[in-house]
Parts: structure tokens; sequence; C-alpha cells
């Protein structure tokens, strides 16, 4: 009985992150509701084979991962033998996470001491760097939906910035999507955790496939909805959704804490 009187928490994060987000929205006294809005797929450029090259040789002065997923898209890329030779190169530049998450991928592959930006975000990543990137190399290995932010913020203040996609992100459709959206309609979804702006067009695409694009806000402005970061939060509101609360850490963790202290649970 005390499991059924739990708010209900959508998450919508990808496949890969189910397990770990719905364990900690359990401890956190939510009762997770999840269907993803996001699909990760693995996708190989032509900038990738110069960035190896570059680590290679060692001429990346910085390498940048805005994600987890960034870092295991990029290995998976390269065979056994090249994937001990980029890590022993990669330990010689200077590595950068976006946050804790991704900083414990890193530790994991043997980069012992990545930076960390005081603010997690791609701004928060530019304003750490640019005192001493003038001159540098800068590598970002990303989604294809990165910001433009932080190659314009890094160039501005003097790096030679590369960029390769190394992974892409779409919108999966089926029933458990469809079903997030009748329960929300319903009023059965006490509170929503979106971790990125693709993440909400998802949501609002499935809504206006079901017709239900304008009642889809009012359903959401009756719950709590919580973003990860600014542009996130921006998303929503340019689709008529108020945001209760954006969490000044840019972690998973840090939004339920947010959400769960806005329901006072």
């Amino acid at each position: 009985m005390e499991e059924e009187k739990r708010p209900v928490l959508a998450i919508m994060r990808p496949e890969s992150y189910r397990e770990k987000s719905e364990a900690l929205a359990r401890d956190y006294g939510f009762e997770p509701l999840y269907a993803p809005m996001i699909r990760l797929e693995g996708m190989k450029d032509e900038g990738f084979e110069p960035f190896v090259k570059r680590v290679l040789a060692g001429t990346s002065d910085y390498v940048v991962f805005t994600s987890a997923s960034g870092i295991t898209f990029t290995l998976e890329k390269l065979s056994e033998s090249e994937k001990e030779n980029f890590i022993t190169e990669l330990k010689k530049s200077k590595v950068i996470a976006i946050g804790p998450n991704t900083e414990k991928e890193l530790i994991k592959i043997g980069i012992e001491n990545p930076f960390l930006p005081g603010d997690y975000s791609s701004e928060g990543i530019v304003e750490a760097l640019c005192p001493e990137v003038k001159g540098k190399t800068v590598d970002l290995a990303r989604s294809a939906f990165g910001a433009k932010v932080l190659i314009e913020g890094l160039e501005s203040c003097g790096a030679t910035v590369y960029e390769t996609h190394v992974y892409t992100l779409n919108i999966p459709e089926g029933t458990i999507q469809k079903e997030l959206i009748e329960r929300t309609l319903a009023g059965e979804v006490d509170a929503f955790a979106f971790t990125s702006s693709m993440m909400v067009k998802g949501f609002m695409k499935h809504a206006e496939n079901l017709g239900a694009k304008e009642t889809i806000k009012e359903a959401l402005n009756r719950a709590i909805v919580g973003a990860i970061g600014t542009p996130t939060g921006n998303t929503l509101k340019k689709h008529g959704v108020n945001v209760n609360v954006i969490p000044d850490e840019f972690t998973f963790e840090a939004l339920l804490k947010a959400i769960k202290s806005q329901l006072e649970i």
C-alpha cells in the first residue's frame, strides 16, 4: 500500500540510463514511470579519424567529453589495440568532463584526473578554459546536437576547435511513449524530470501525434516539472510549460532532490 502512495515521476532518459535512474528515483521516494523520449545511436562523421590521429600524435592539448555516452561511443569505434593506444595518449592531454557521470566514465577507462568545470555546462567549460586555451588545440567528442556555444566560446578565447559527432539522438516511438502521454493527460503523473531539450521535443511530438498539443501543456502545468539546465528549461517555456525547478547542479540526482523538495515528500 505504501508503494502506491508514492508520487509518480516520469523518467524519459535513454534506455542505457533506465536501471540506475529508476533505482535512484525509488531511493528518493518516487514511483518511477519510464518512457524514453530519446534514443542514442552511434555515428561516425568525417571528423572522427582526424580526431583520433591528433590524440595519437599528441597534438590535442584539450579533449572535451560532454557526456559519458560520448566516451562510450568514441571507444566502440576503435579496435582493442587502437583503444589501448588512444587511452594511453589521451592521458597526455588535458581531458575535460562536463560533469560527475562523465568524470566517472573517464576514471573507469584509466583517465585518473579529468578536469571538471565548476558549472556543469557548455558555458561552464568555456568559462573555465578561456584563460588558458589561446593558441591551443581543443577537440570535442559529442552528440550531433551539441550546443554551438561551446565551439564559439572556445574559439573566441583563441583556441583552435575541432568537433566530431560520435553519436546522434532520435525520438523512439511505441506503446510506452503513448501511455506516458495518456497518463499525463489523465493527471496520473505527479512530476516530470526533463534532462535535455531533445527530450522535451520528443515528449511534445508524441503529444501532438495524439492530438494533445494544447491539452498536454495544461496537464504538465498541473504537475511539478523539473529541468536540468537553463536551455532545457527555456525549451519547456517555449512550449508553454511552467518549470518549477532547475537545480544548480546539472545532474539527475540533483534534479530528483529538487523535485522531491517541491513535492515535500
